[in-house]
């Protein structure tokens, strides 16, 4: 990208100076002009700004980091798309003076356990402001933690970040390239997935890098470094530096277990772990922290700095070492032309006939015409205004779905920003749908094929097919999908299809002489439905199992077992009531499920058991009737 220095971007930021330079945007030293402060200016890189998946992650970072307020966080103050001058996306952030810790790895190799926790704990605290608030980073690495000259630590590029406030997530493809592989954890490099204790696992290699000096895994494959993270253990920091506690060593394995669940659960849980391990390895530190901690030693200077000063030391010699060559030729023979002069002039020519075509390029040709704006999230009126004032006409195009631009905004235009039209000319604009959602159809009932052919026309596809038992659907058809009959998916979302395998065969147990509510409880547990009733039976106790239909055997799940249980004896023998109290006689006969009729004679106010009839000791049937005279 060409240095912007000197222009002023969106009518507001001015741009003083170049900060850093990277593979998607330039970082400019800046003022805000409206509210005269230093702040800090990225802009993309113009090839890019015609990709809209590109821009679509520059707006994701600015969204990110905005959503949230931290001290140990890059504030982000805005983001636009520059609608005068050269076209570009930009985002303004606070500037943050200073170095990496990359730098510092970098110069000063391992650190002592207390400056790494010094430098680690602001980190673990920015995450867990964020992790409180859904977003995940999924990009943490030395470069992307800065020092300020303060001290301040503070985490930058929320670029991948991922969360319910930004929308969806980048593809595991992409996340995989712009992500460092170095310092992915298992999950991502696997399943292209991350949550909070992803971004766990990369502080604590960033972490066991600080301590050591160096990264677990060393390498110049990145796609050997990726799968020695998902296959092998990380090594414990005292196998490298010994002066480790096992304390720190414990929190490293843990924080970087390549199962998730192993791991502290967020940034909130390890920040806790940290300042407790910082407490018992220093106890002044028991008081409020602000993580304002200094680094251990500043940089002794910012390792880019010192290549651009060996670079220009590099210039100003061979400079100085040619116009001396030249004086030597020229002092040994005035008249003798050398071949650096013959050469010089060569250059010179050329130099001149770059002039002459830069000049037709900017006047007669190519650059003669108007350089389209990046319009990539602007509204149709916004672009509108926009095309206009440069004397340009939009048309609208067709509607496309995007996951990323909201509906009714543009997601891209032909030409694309950056492209040249001629004066007066027409830039097509593509507009939003919004996210595309594709309604799961009901597929029960339907064979594989058929179920497969209907998911196709609306653009799904089937991932896996099994088998269940079903007792309603026939062998072979659909039960159920994951997702379900209803959901709103992605295009091109995987679903699941569950064919059925008929009605399951269970075995029946034969209970006949076993207890029946230990019969009724197996049989209804295993999925029949039981039916009991009971009956008289001078065989079998009260509560034991008679019989049963079906005896044994095998019979489909859901269906009816019927168990016939004893009542007991249907026979009883009349007991001796003679001389009781009628309460107490009439308790006694109907205990035995009789049924009694009371015949009472004389004056007596209490009276007494004086004659029953049958005789006692009759065996009779239960519910016989039973006559007593008291009296």
């Amino acid at each position: 990208m060409s240095d912007l220095t000197g222009e002023v971007i969106d009518g507001r930021y001015k741009l003083n100076r170049i900060v850093a330079s990277g593979g998607m945007a330039t970082i400019y030293a800046a003022t805000d002009l409206r509210l005269d402060r230093v702040i800090a200016v990225k802009i993309m890189h113009p090839h890019l700004a015609q990709d809209e998946k590109f821009v679509e992650r520059f707006i994701r970072e600015a969204k990110a980091a905005a959503a949230l307020s931290h001290p140990n966080i890059v504030a982000v103050l805005d983001q636009g798309w520059n609608q005068g001058g050269t076209p570009c996306v930009f985002i303004v952030m606070e500037l943050v003076e200073g170095a990496t810790l990359r730098d510092y790895i970098f110069e000063q190799g391992a650190t002592t356990l207390t400056s790494a926790l010094q430098m680690i704990i602001p980190v673990a605290s920015a995450l867990s402001a964020a992790h409180r608030m859904g977003i995940v980073h999924r990009d943490i690495k030395p470069e992307n933690i800065l020092v300020s000259n303060e001290g301040r630590i503070k985490i930058a590029d929320f670029g991948l970040a991922r969360g319910a406030l930004l929308g969806t997530t980048m593809t595991a493809e992409s996340s995989v390239i712009l992500g460092s592989v170095s310092y992915l954890s298992p999950e991502q490099v696997q399943r292209g997935v991350a949550d909070a204790r992803s971004d766990i696992y990369s502080l604590g290699i960033v972490l066991f890098e600080l301590l050591t000096g160096q990264k677990p895994y060393q390498g110049e494959d990145p796609v050997q470094i990726a799968i020695r993270h998902v296959n092998e253990r990380v090594p414990a920091p005292s196998t490298i530096n010994s002066n480790i506690p096992i304390e720190i060593d414990d929190l490293v394995l843990r924080a970087t277990n390549s199962d998730p669940d192993k791991r502290p659960a967020d940034g909130t849980v390890l920040l806790e772990e940290l300042r407790k391990l910082s407490e018992k390895i220093d106890p002044r530190k028991r008081q409020l922290s602000l993580e304002l901690d200094l680094p251990p030693a500043p940089l002794k200077q910012p390792v880019k700095e010192k290549e651009r000063k060996k670079k220009s030391r590099n210039a100003e010699s061979t400079q100085i070492e040619s116009e001396n060559e030249v004086k030597r030729e020229k002092t040994g023979n005035t008249k003798r032309i050398s071949n650096r002069v013959r050469r010089n002039r060569r250059i010179a020519l050329l130099l001149l006939i770059s002039l002459v075509g830069i000049g037709w390029y900017a006047f007669a040709g190519p650059g003669s015409k108007i350089v389209v704006p990046s319009l990539a999230g602007a509204t149709v009126k916004e672009a509108k205004t926009v095309l206009g004032n440069l004397g340009l006409t939009l048309k609208i195009g067709s509607e496309e779905f995007s996951e990323d631009i909201p509906e009714g905004r543009i997601i891209k235009s032909d030409p694309a920003g950056g492209g040249r039209v001629d004066d007066g000319g027409e830039v097509t604009v593509f507009t939003s749908k919004g996210k595309e959602r594709i309604l799961i159809p009901n597929l029960i009932g339907l064979t594989p094929d058929d179920a497969q052919a209907l998911l196709e026309e609306n653009n799904l596809n089937v991932s896996e097919i099994t088998e269940d038992f079903s007792g309603e659907i026939t062998t072979g058809l659909v039960i159920r999908s994951t997702p379900t009959q209803g959901e709103r998916v992605k295009r091109d979302s995987n679903v699941i299809l569950v064919i059925s395998k008929g009605v399951e065969k269970l075995e029946v147990i034969d209970y006949k002489g076993k207890s029946g509510e230990q019969a009724l409880n197996e049989l209804s547990d295993i999925g029949f439905e039981v039916d009991t009733k009971y009956v008289f039976s001078e065989d079998f106790p009260a509560g034991a199992v008679i019989s049963q239909n079906p005896i044994s055997g095998v019979a489909d799940k859901g269906s009816q077992v019927t168990l016939f249980v004893s009542k007991g004896t249907e026979f009883v023998f009349i007991p001796n009531v003679f001389a009781l109290s009628e309460i107490k006689a009439v308790t006694a006969l109907e205990d035995q499920s009789l049924r009694v009729s009371v015949k009472k004679v004389g004056t007596k106010k209490e009276k007494f058991v004086t004659n029953i009839s049958p005789k006692v000791g009759s065996k009779v049937k239960r519910g016989s009737k039973v006559t007593i005279t008291v009296g």
